[in-house]
């Protein structure tokens, strides 16, 4: 048989498997080497500016290639990982070393996990699995009675972002923050966070669609979710928004705004 026989011979499914086994095998030689990485640095091998190097470095690779081949939630977990780290202080803080590691355990069983019969690996129940991530570093809690609710914030990068992320961890909740609506519609469906806070303008999909679209959805209508902009509250787009969906007004009414909203939600 001739090489472009051959090649015409091979079923796209067993391409897309070949590469699929490709991806396991690297992805567990890279966490293995990212284990080997954290234990020096714990041991004052490495510097700690090079183990949050790597882990980011790891996570971003991990966060688009795992969905493709049906890791949906090592997808999460590596997007997890980033942002548990993006904020990190340097040195690292002792409780930094346990925390990686947990996030090496977890992916490390989704990724040697037992297959499924189309060949990825079971996802398992990605709600449960974000919810025994650590905090992320860079804020410490003091006295805050630390609340088990996932709040999902999805706004691009910047310092208003910043400080909506800042308000809602000092009402103690876990927080993840998402600036791509298209991931975020994924990511929901996914994980069932306890609140979803969208910023009303988005680049891509609007917020007010993404609304508007898990509000509709079987899956997804019963998760509280509110949205936060600087529109004019006449305005047109706001009043597609269904009525349960409360609006957060940027400006000296945001704080007054999120308070309402929580106790409405029953979530403080």
């Amino acid at each position: 048989m001739s090489a472009y026989e051959e090649t015409e011979s091979t079923q796209p499914g067993e391409v897309v498997e070949e590469l699929r086994r490709e991806f396991v095998d690297e992805t567990s030689e890279t966490l293995q080497s990212l284990d080997v990485a954290l234990d020096a640095g714990r041991n004052g091998h490495k510097s700690h500016g090079e183990i949050v190097t790597a882990f980011r470095r790891t996570a971003l690779l991990l966060r688009g290639q795992a969905a493709n081949f049906g890791f949906s939630s090592l997808s999460t977990l590596a997007h997890r990982m980033n942002e548990y780290l993006a904020a990190a202080p340097l040195p690292l803080p002792p409780r930094a070393w346990d925390d990686l590691q947990n996030f090496l355990d977890l992916m490390t069983g989704l990724i040697n996990g037992p297959q499924t019969a189309e060949g990825s690996a079971p996802d398992g129940d990605a709600a449960e699995l974000v919810r025994r991530l650590p905090r992320k570093l860079g804020f410490e809690l003091g006295d805050i009675q630390v609340r088990n609710v996932e709040v999902m914030l999805v706004m691009t990068p910047g310092a208003q972002t910043h400080f909506v992320e800042r308000e809602l961890q000092q009402c103690g909740y876990r927080v993840s923050t998402v600036s791509d609506t298209i991931l975020a519609f994924a990511m929901v469906t996914q994980i069932k966070p306890d609140l979803v806070i969208v910023s009303a303008v988005m680049p891509g999909l609007d917020g007010i669609d993404l609304a508007i679209g898990l509000a509709s959805m079987p899956s997804t209508r019963n998760i509280p979710m509110a949205v936060i902009t600087s529109l004019d509250p006449n305005d047109d787009r706001l009043k597609l928004l269904p009525r349960k969906v409360p609006i957060l007004h940027k400006g000296p009414s945001f704080g007054d705004d999120l308070f309402a909203a929580l106790d409405n939600l029953f979530l403080i």
